[in-house]
């Protein structure tokens, strides 16, 4: 599933390429067949409205127009690409829809297992939206303070891993990146959260934002389907030090790797490393 630094490279491409000359021109469904219905009608009383700006809040990506938004999620292989002029969508390729935003500018959403979302919101006051009211802070706000963070954890009795998965607690921060922050923080992702201390919580912090940062940087990772918008893959999965790397040498101590199902979700840890 596309993360944090996924989606936000996406959003920062989106910009480049669409503000300041984005209008609205409609919405084509070609196979309305994703998780939750698209309110095609709500989202046709944008028609005509100039895109101010594209957001991201934890893994949604928001297309404001001057009076509501687009919502979009990328599920777990949604991607977003720029039609080439003359191009056309490819229905049999899991193309479920077209957002036409002028000359040259038509967008398709492809999402071989429907699990993306594309929502509808009136007005720019996002947060009170149904999927928005209950997501914790964003893991790059400087608001986000390690005490503040400390506090999410204490008392928490799931896996540290599948803690800080938890989008009620901080957002964002998915498989991959989890994996890679716990390893890098010494932290091993079975830990009780209520057990990690006021030092580990500021350690963690600092290195999911180090992560995540520099994921951005690398487009993102590529495991097997995020393509960014001119369809190209991350590189940061070139960069990990531990999430694929099952009986791999540790980079630390050159332990074995190991890997077990958390959470319903592969986790990769050093087992002399991570405690």
């Amino acid at each position: 599933m596309p993360e944090l630094p996924e989606v936000e490279t996406l959003r920062r491409e989106l910009s480049e390429a669409l503000l300041e000359k984005a209008v609205f021109r409609g919405l084509q469904l070609l196979r309305p067949d994703l998780r939750d219905p698209i309110p095609k009608k709500k989202i046709e009383t944008l028609r005509g409205q100039k895109l101010v700006g594209v957001r991201r809040r934890a893994k949604y990506l928001l297309f404001d127009f001057e009076t509501g938004s687009l919502i979009s999620h990328l599920g777990m292989t949604g991607s977003w690409r720029k039609l080439a002029r003359g191009e056309r969508p490819d229905k049999k390729a899991h193309d479920h829809l077209v957002l036409d935003l002028g000359k040259d500018l038509q967008f398709a959403f492809r999402d071989p297992r429907r699990f993306g979302i594309l929502d509808f919101h009136a007005g720019l006051d996002i947060e009170r939206h149904k999927r928005f009211k209950h997501l914790g802070p964003e893991p790059l706000d400087p608001l986000l303070t390690a005490e503040l963070f400390w506090a999410r954890l204490r008392g928490g009795k799931s896996m540290i891993k599948t803690h800080i998965m938890n989008q009620k607690v901080v957002v964002g921060v998915g498989n991959i990146y989890a994996s890679e922050a716990l390893f890098r923080a010494g932290i091993s992702p079975r830990r009780r959260a209520g057990k990690v201390t006021s030092r580990e919580a500021s350690k963690l912090l600092t290195e999911i934002r180090i992560i995540l940062e520099a994921a951005i940087r690398a487009g993102g990772s590529t495991i097997r389907d995020y393509r960014s918008l001119s369809q190209g893959e991350g590189g940061f999965q070139n960069q990990h030090l531990v999430y694929g790397r099952d009986l791999s040498p540790c980079p630390n101590c050159h332990t074995p790797i190991r890997q077990a199902v958390i959470g319903g979700r592969s986790s990769y840890w050093c087992p002399h490393c991570q405690h």
